[in-house]
């Protein structure tokens, strides 16, 4: 079949147009008992001439009102019959018009008296109304024929009284419809075939078609002559009975309420048959209806998601007659029933409701619930409440327990957000009772802390309490958190500019920590520069202007507590500088990849750019615990890809004491660091994900279980700029190519011991499977996509990791993708899935995903601060699910919360199963080898 192609109302960019061809119809002759009892008829132009002039308006009319003006033929005189062929041009555009929308024609005859002494001399000939698109949405082209209701001028209103199509008489009580007949159906249906004809469906003979239209038009002359005999015969036996009906009436042999005297007389029609023939413009393609595409309001997606979780319909409202809509259920012509939104069902309270709430939290009520205890039925709901996920809604009955029993859970510190949300923070007298009873409530955990700090959380003293746990953490727990920190700050309230920061607020706070740690101080400097610096579409001046803000008051710190600490920072601005411009030049220069690393060379060699000796040493911005005191110019390289990232090795003058173990040893038995410096892209989302696999790594650890992470070093330096840790390693691919597609051969090549397991040395195997586990189900609640051979790296010493993280939180550009990348070079080397190296590898999946199930809400709540970062899959996945808070959802959904931990576990074997026997997996990771080997 050829490919279908249509184009939508909102691409033409052309008036509503349509052409007046003629009239056809007889008309009867008037009466002379007529003419006697109403002179004034006998001088109107149609009553004195069958091809009188007449002239048509047309005006476009949508859900019962007129849409601009009505537009004329002009005067034109009539010789055998009424042909205008005139094209009227309406002053309203196709992609302006609504679905209602529809034509109002009305022919206008000329009566020199006029009644009621009316200066205006025009009387209704006739009028017919059509709709501008069909009942399939499609807008309407060709010739049209529409029929003329005498008398009466065209009714735009909807449903309209003089549709262009008869719509079916109403049948007498007990009666059957009547037999069609065929003659008319035969002319129907060629009438179809004319259309067809004119619009070049059908193939064109001209001698033939002159022949068929002559006995077409002789057989249309046959039906209508037959059908003015049949009315006039069907009218006088209606009258018959009519009149018969009323003697019956004055005898009193009949009911009076019998209706069967309207159904005789809604049956009178004219018998004065008129058509009238109009054109659409022909299009080359169909074109079906499109409507604007509004961005619903912060209310509206507010109320679609409540009523999704409380399940509650839309409420049905009657409006009066006359009023109607497209997609309106209708029941009754003259009532239809429209099925609307109300913006306020599910965001303003029921007044009923409210008036109740606002009586049983009064002060008289304050203290009389102080020694109430829940029941057993009622503990065991508050307890299914308190389960809940941080981002989950209350109900008002949830909400009127919690706080009902508030006293009685200030003993349990998971119960403080839940009675927090359930507090109408408005009112003054819930606000002063929480006010004081959140300083007795039990200590919260950070993560708890974290919720309050989100965008829910709107009250000034939550916000204090809040910050003031934070202060409870150390500064290397508070550095896992900080980037959702900064981006919190979007969420608080500040005064005037001239009266600084509230002591209390968490901009304070992390000014004055980040001033007595360098480290910190490093980090909340970067974080806030890529956020000024950012200029896209999507970011909000005032969020760029509350973070310069910030990061005035914090130099203004560093000012006054450590001075050398600010001259660090602008030092580190000046490398990146530098730095930025270099890699801008080599990623534009269109020159060969030679030519740019001798260029690259050049540059760090050259002592102008201070590069090749950095006195005094500096920390690195991406790394502050490496202290570094140049660059190795002769081993910078260009990587081969679009962007011509930049490798280079620093010297290392000094390590600090809180680099890893593992960092530290490296780059003290190498002498240098290897980073990844790239311009032109985006690192802040790969920057999110790294920070997220550091926070797991370190709840894990503190489980117990060691998984042999990689979370390497990553810092956005500007929203298009930014370094990442090189870790020497080499990917599945290459290794499949080296060994034969045997990832165990790599192992054994780099760790053999013979008495090992698989001819591997035991501890090589063990970080192999640890590893291997640890990034399944990290990048499994992540959504971590677009997966191939060349984003999965392997060490010597065994260790697994990915890099290259631009598609997450579900998204993939590749169809059909496995919900986790377990490729089968991946399980050779664990041995095969029979092995008990695979064993081993799935009860560390089970062991991680239930540990990590634990920690859930800190997660969440760090992603629900995410929520209006300007990361790509963020913003992506929350104009998606078209609420705030999808990007959490996502995320919750991979923990399955609403499941035990076996059944949870048993969902993840199911996963895990599904990715080792994915088909599309080997095809997808075939296909991107033979692109990338195109590409080189």
């Amino acid at each position: 079949m050829d490919t279908y192609t249509f184009a939508t109302s909102r691409q033409i960019n052309f008036p509503v147009c349509v052409r007046i061809n003629s009239l056809e119809g007889r008309q009867n002759s008037v009466p002379s008992s007529v003419l006697l009892k109403h002179p004034e008829i006998r001088h109107i132009g149609s009553i004195q001439s069958p091809t009188s002039e007449l002239y048509v308006t047309a005006q476009l009319w949508a859900e019962s009102k007129p849409l601009g003006v009505s537009m004329q033929t002009p005067h034109v005189f009539f010789k055998n019959g009424r042909v205008w062929n005139k094209w009227l041009e309406l002053p309203v555009l196709v992609k302006d018009c609504p679905m209602s929308s529809q034509i109002a024609i009305t022919i206008w005859d000329i009566s020199p008296c006029p009644e009621d002494g009316s200066i205006n001399h025009t009387v209704p000939f006739g009028g017919t109304t059509i709709a501008l698109f069909d009942k399939d949405g499609a807008l309407r082209k060709g010739r049209q024929k529409c029929k003329v209701y005498r008398q009466r001028a065209a009714d735009g209103q909807m449903p309209s009284s003089t549709p262009h199509v008869p719509r079916p008489k109403r049948r007498k009580r007990n009666q059957l419809p009547s037999p069609p007949i065929p003659e008319e159906e035969e002319l129907e249906r060629l009438e179809l075939l004319f259309k067809k004809h004119e619009m070049n469906e059908i193939p064109q003979n001209d001698w033939l078609d002159q022949l068929v239209f002559q006995a077409v038009g002789k057989k249309a002359r046959e039906v209508d002559e037959a059908a003015r005999k049949r009315a006039a015969l069907a009218k006088a036996a209606r009258l018959e009975a009519i009149n018969s009906k009323h003697k019956t009436l004055k005898t009193g042999t009949l009911n009076a309420d019998d209706d069967s005297d309207d159904d005789l007389i809604d049956e009178l029609e004219d018998e004065e048959l008129f058509t009238i023939y109009v054109d659409f413009p022909r299009w080359d393609f169909p074109v079906v209806f499109e409507d604007h595409d509004y961005e619903p309001p912060r209310m509206m997606q507010e109320f679609q998601h409540a009523a999704e979780t409380q399940g509650k319909a839309a409420p049905e409202v009657r409006y009066g007659p006359g009023i109607s809509g497209f997609g309106t259920v209708v029941d009754d012509e003259e009532y239809p029933v429209m099925q609307i939104f109300d913006p306020d069902q599910f965001h303003k309270d029921n007044p009923c409701e409210s008036k109740h709430r606002r009586l049983v939290r009064s002060n008289r009520n304050a203290y009389s619930d102080s020694d109430q205890k829940p029941n057993a039925k009622v503990r065991d709901h508050l307890n299914e409440i308190l389960n809940y996920g941080p981002t989950q809604e209350l109900t008002p009955p949830e909400k009127d327990v919690l706080w009902t029993f508030r006293r009685h859970l200030s003993r349990d510190k998971r119960a403080l957000t839940k009675v927090v949300k359930a507090t109408d923070w408005n009112a003054p007298n819930e606000a002063r009772q929480m006010a004081e009873l959140i300083p007795k409530w039990a200590r919260i955990d950070v993560d708890s802390a974290l919720e309050l700090l989100g965008p829910t959380y709107d009250s000034p003293f939550v916000r204090a309490y809040a910050v003031d746990r934070l202060r409870q953490a150390n500064d290397a727990g508070l550095l896992l958190y900080l980037l959702q920190l900064v981006q919190a700050l979007k969420f608080e309230k500040y005064g005037n500019e001239e009266e600084g920061l509230p002591p209390t607020s968490l901009a304070k706070f992390l000014i004055d920590r980040a001033a007595n740690n360098f480290t910190l101080g490093n980090y909340l400097h970067w974080f806030l520069m890529v956020e000024i610096d950012d200029q896209g579409p999507d970011t909000n001046a005032a969020n760029r202007k509350l973070f310069a803000r910030v990061e005035y008051y914090f130099m203004i710190e560093l000012e006054k507590k450590d001075p050398e600490q600010r001259k660090v920072l602008l030092r580190q601005g000046e490398l990146i500088a530098v730095l930025t411009r270099v890699g801008k030049e080599i990623r534009s220069s269109r020159d060969s990849r030679p030519y740019k690393i001798e260029r690259l060379k050049k540059y760090l060699a050259d002592p102008k750019n201070e590069l090749i000796k950095i006195d005094p040493p500096l920390p690195l911005p991406f790394d502050p615990e490496i202290h570094v005191s140049g660059i190795f110019p002769e081993e910078a390289n260009v990587f081969k890809s679009s962007l011509s990232p930049l490798l280079l090795k620093f010297k290392i003058a000094s390590v600090g004491d809180g680099a890893s173990t593992s960092i530290q040893s490296r780059s003290q038995s190498a002498g240098q660091y290897s980073i990844i410096f790239k311009t032109g892209d985006d690192l802040r989302q790969d920057q999110l994900v790294v920070q997220i696999i550091t926070l797991m790594n370190d709840l894990l650890l503190k489980e117990n279980l060691d998984l042999k992470l990689t979370p390497y070093r990553i810092l956005a330096t500007s929203p298009l700029a930014g370094a990442v840790q090189f870790i020497p390693s080499t990917a599945i691919s290459v290794i499949s190519a080296k060994y034969k597609g045997s990832v165990l051969a790599y192992l054994r090549a780099n760790n053999p011991d013979s008495s090992g397991p698989l001819g591997v040395r035991k501890e090589a195997m063990d970080t192999y499977i640890r590893s291997c586990a640890g990034y399944c189900v990290i990048t499994y609640i992540l959504g971590v996509g677009d997966r191939h051979l060349d984003n999965l790296l392997l060490q010597p010493s065994g260790q697994f990791f990915h890099i290259d993280f631009g598609f997450i939180l579900g998204r993939d550009p590749k169809p059909f993708a496995p919900l986790i990348k377990l490729c089968k070079e991946m399980v050779e080397g664990l041995g095969g899935a029979g092995s008990p190296q695979y064993a081993q590898f799935k009860q560390y999946c089970f062991t991680a995903f239930a540990a990590l199930r634990k920690s859930s809400s800190l997660v969440l709540n760090l992603f629900s601060l995410m929520v209006q970062s300007s990361i790509q899959d963020v913003r992506l996945v929350e104009e998606q699910m078209g609420v705030s808070g999808g990007v959490v959802a996502k995320v919750q959904e991979r923990f399955h919360l609403d499941l035990t931990e076996e059944e949870a576990v048993k969902v993840l074997d199911q996963v895990l199963a599904d990715s080792v026997n994915a088909v599309f997996g080997v095809i997808i990771d075939k296909v991107h080898e033979f692109v990338q080997g195109w590409r080189a």
